[in-house]
């Protein structure tokens, strides 16, 4: 074969990068138009040298907010978007280069130091790209904002909300208290002063005032009244101001008290008995019949509509002993056509009692029908009313006729073992307020209060309830072994309080 016939395979020659020295440190680098190394040009460019490196962030520490020029003030939790936006625009010169990265550096909460560290693209020399890491530090200046400023003032106010009740306890006071905790409807509250019969709500504006109306009025069987004081008037621009008022009622009925129903009333709840108990006080008023277990519920415009009165109140509750109980089975229950719902959680039952203060000296029960059959057995104590001995100040109650009264209405049972003032396992918060809340009575109301969140589950539903931990878990051992019969709340239903300072806008009670 001839040498000149044979095919020669192309070859592929590399192509050889030219490189030059960087013209300070004489490194072989690659060209580009400003004949220095990547080193060199971070050592004589400064892409963030019109970007300040320190700036102040102002917060106020009564509604921990954070000022954004000019006039606005807005909340920022710590490592929070918002507050990394607020901190990009306090930097003028950002706009200049291209923002590629930006987050915050871990600080000490109570330094009073923000660091925000940022990651940045610019042009130089001819158009190249430099990329530069900075860290800009800010530090938390306290001022003081408008609204906190004027709330300070003595007697600043334009919008007062007066909460009222008709009644000898506060326990509803301390309930709406813990549903305002938990759903934060005291947030923009200037102060609240208790007074003799209720609370005094302070705003700074009618809407954040309208706002606790329109909650209560979900939450609480009650009815308002709204009035305003003209202070001031500009002819020219047509302007007013006024000083609102909203007064606000509370049903006076309260848990545990006796109510006579008027005969069109008790019609209307599905032919429930007139003397009732009250179950519980929500949105709405639950009655139950003791001697049949019926359930009634009346709604607030209902009761406004055809209001009626406490005749048994909870100061005349006596203490009863169980001789004797006998359960009444389902078909044995006095139904009737049109009847109401009935209550099969509680058990109707013919029960035998005595006065406690008169066991061993009397042989001479007294009988009444209860629906507390689930919970009681002989030599049990429960508290009642002794209506036959009782005079009652009510025109529907004076209306019954006497042969039809019962001559006891039990109401719950009770727990004498139980310890008035023991360390409980668990906690409420209580708001605090310029003038200290104290309203605690001659009668422990928040006693009976935390009692009653103890034996009804349902009416714990609605408020947060955390653990004590100034309670130890030998001392919750004992409290759980403690053979007293009365119901305890489980750990299961506890929250965790994880930040409870001195200075905290909430206090524990225990």
């Amino acid at each position: 074969m001839d040498i000149s016939e044979m095919d020669y395979a192309p070859t592929s020659v590399p192509a050889t990068v030219l490189k030059i020295l960087c013209c300070q440190c004489g490194v072989p680098m690659e060209p580009n138009p400003a004949n220095m190394c990547v080193s060199c040009l971070r050592i004589h460019v400064d892409i963030t040298q019109d970007i300040p490196k320190q700036g102040i962030l102002q917060f106020c520490r009564n509604c921990e907010r954070y000022l954004q020029p000019p006039f606005e003030w807005i909340s920022c939790a710590l490592e929070s978007k918002e507050l990394l936006g607020l901190c990009l625009r306090k930097l003028k010169a950002l706009n200049k280069v291209k923002l590629v990265d930006a987050g915050f550096i871990w600080t000490e909460p109570h330094s009073k130091r923000i660091k925000v560290k940022l990651t940045v693209h610019g042009e130089v020399m001819s158009g190249m790209t430099l990329q530069q890491v900075f860290v800009v530090e800010f530090t938390v200046a306290n001022q003081m904002c408008d609204d906190c400023h004027r709330s300070e003032a003595q007697d600043y106010w334009r919008a007062l909300v007066q909460v009222r009740q008709k009644s000898d306890n506060k326990k509803t006071f301390y309930y709406l208290e813990q549903l305002m905790l938990k759903h934060k409807a005291h947030k923009n509250t200037l102060s609240i002063k208790p007074e003799s019969n209720g609370l005094d709500f302070y705003y700074s504006t009618e809407s954040q005032a309208r706002k606790l109306v329109d909650f209560m009025t979900a939450v609480l069987p009650c009815r308002y009244q709204h009035s305003k004081k003209l202070l001031s008037h500009d002819i020219h621009s047509n302007t007013y101001n006024y000083k609102f008022t909203y007064s606000m009622e509370i049903v006076p009925v309260m848990k545990d008290s006796i109510v006579c129903l008027s005969k069109k009333v008790s019609q209307q709840l599905g032919g429930i008995s007139p003397l009732c108990i009250v179950y519980r006080v929500t949105n709405s008023i639950k009655l139950i019949d003791p001697s049949t277990a019926q359930l009634a519920e009346v709604s607030s415009s209902a009761y406004w509509r055809d209001s009626f009165q406490s005749v048994f109140k909870s100061k005349q509750l006596t203490e009863y002993t169980v001789m004797d109980i006998e359960p009444i089975m389902e078909k044995d229950r006095v139904q009737f056509p049109g009847q109401g719902q009935l209550s099969y959680k509680h058990m109707l039952a013919d029960v035998w009692v005595v006065r406690s203060c008169d066991l061993g000296l009397t042989t001479d029960s007294i009988h009444c029908r209860s629906h507390l059959g689930h919970v009681l057995k002989p030599m049990d104590t429960v508290l009642g009313y002794a209506i036959a001995d009782s005079n009652a100040n009510d025109s529907n109650f004076d209306k019954l006729p006497k042969s039809s009264l019962p001559d006891v209405i039990l109401i719950k049972k009770n727990y004498p073992d139980r310890a008035r003032h023991r360390r409980r396992t668990w906690k409420l918060k209580r708001m605090t307020t310029d003038t200290e809340m104290n309203m605690e009575s001659d009668h422990n109301d928040m006693d009976e209060f935390m009692d009653d969140l103890e034996e009804d589950k349902d009416l714990r539903q609605n408020i947060n309830i955390y653990k004590n931990p100034d309670v130890g878990i030998e001392s919750a051992a004992e409290d759980d072994d403690d053979n007293d019969g009365a119901p305890r709340i489980s750990l299961e239903e506890m929250m965790e309080d994880l930040c409870v300072y001195e200075d905290d806008v909430m206090e524990v009670y225990e």
